[in-house]
């Protein structure tokens, strides 16, 4: 069983720049270099999350309007980041939450349905964060 647990980990010097000893750092970059993508959807898309997880505790409140104003707001903020990253997938899905959880024009969903559309916004919040990658470069178009 020893034997095992050590075949995934390399010496010093034998192995790839920007492994460590414990074999965490296999098949990543240098340290010093930079990937070419950054992931800026990540950040709203967590707090969205967090908001919609919080939210559900008073969804026939009226403080909900709050909820629905961040929501709207930052899964804009996500779609232009999508667009940004060419993930249209992912924006068509931010424009569709943006629609549901609109303050302005209200759309008539009944309150369980609500709850299980704030757990379902929540997961789609994270998948899209994690999956939206930006390219560094603004003057290149990203390579689809």
């Amino acid at each position: 069983m020893g034997s095992s647990l050590r075949s995934g980990v390399t010496s010093e010097g034998s192995g790839a720049a920007g492994t460590t000893g414990s074999g965490r750092g296999r098949g990543r970059p240098d340290a010093g270099s930079v990937p070419p993508f950054t992931r800026p959807a990540l950040a709203p898309s967590l707090i969205a999350a967090i908001v919609l997880l919080a939210c559900v505790a008073f969804l026939d409140q009226p403080a909900f309007v709050f909820a629905r104003w961040g929501v709207t707001v930052l899964a804009l903020i996500v779609l232009v980041f999508a667009a940004r990253g060419r993930a249209w997938w992912a924006a068509v899905l931010m424009a569709a939450v943006a629609v549901c959880w609109n303050p302005l024009v209200v759309v008539p969903i009944p309150g369980q349905v609500w709850a299980a559309l704030q757990v379902v916004a929540a997961a789609l919040f994270i998948v899209v964060g994690i999956a939206v990658k930006v390219p560094r470069t603004t003057e290149d178009a990203p390579a689809r």
